[in-house]
């Protein structure tokens, strides 16, 4: 699975791009930061980002998309920024009909370090082993996009593992004839089911 992740900012975004499967070495496939000039138009600004966005989506063909979630901050103006920037990757995932998932800080810190509270420099330093990289990446926002990336790998694999496992068990239970076993985790019946039952009536 090949991953591009954002690190969302107007005047600076940190992206990566990884390479890689749960149990498996993940390999830096690219990494970088876009910036945007501060005394340019916000939606100047906006155009320039998701121009520069979407040569990445061209050059990398990622088979999916993390965002990092925004959390509020006491700066407004900061977070209103950060919002209007993460809406770019999501769109551009949307266009392409990509998987799209949004981390928090604390889960890709987790996800890295195993630790939701680790500050930057441990960030880097687990990013830099986990990928085997010859120097630290820079700037901050670049590895903090390559722990997206690698949070997303990870935990994205996990979840992939349990819901094939939750579908081959279900599909197992309808196919002996088990009460619910078309039945989704949330107790609904299956669009079958439904049409099933329409057509008996």
């Amino acid at each position: 699975m090949r991953v591009l992740a954002v690190d969302p900012g107007l005047t600076r975004c940190g992206l990566g791009v990884v390479d890689g499967s749960l149990g498996r070495p993940l390999t830096l496939v690219a990494v970088g930061v876009l910036r945007t000039p501060t005394g340019d138009p916000v939606h100047e600004r906006l155009f320039n980002l998701q121009s520069q966005l979407e040569e990445w989506f061209e050059l990398h063909r990622p088979d999916a998309v993390a965002v990092e979630r925004v959390f509020a901050r006491s700066d407004v103006s900061t977070i209103m920024g950060t919002a209007q920037a993460s809406a770019l990757p999501m769109i551009a995932a949307a266009r392409r009909e990509l998987p799209l998932a949004l981390h928090t800080p604390s889960e890709v810190k987790a996800a890295v370090t195993g630790n939701g509270r680790a500050d930057k420099a441990q960030v880097t330093t687990m990013i830099t082993r986990i990928l085997r990289l010859p120097a630290p990446p820079k700037p901050a926002d670049a590895a903090d996009a390559l722990a997206l990336a690698v949070c997303h790998v990870w935990r994205g694999g996990m979840q992939g593992r349990i819901e094939a496992a939750s579908r081959a068990e279900r599909t197992r239970l309808a196919a002996a004839g088990v009460p619910g076993g078309g039945r989704s985790r949330t107790g609904r019946a299956s669009g079958a089911g439904v049409t099933a039952r329409r057509a008996v009536r």
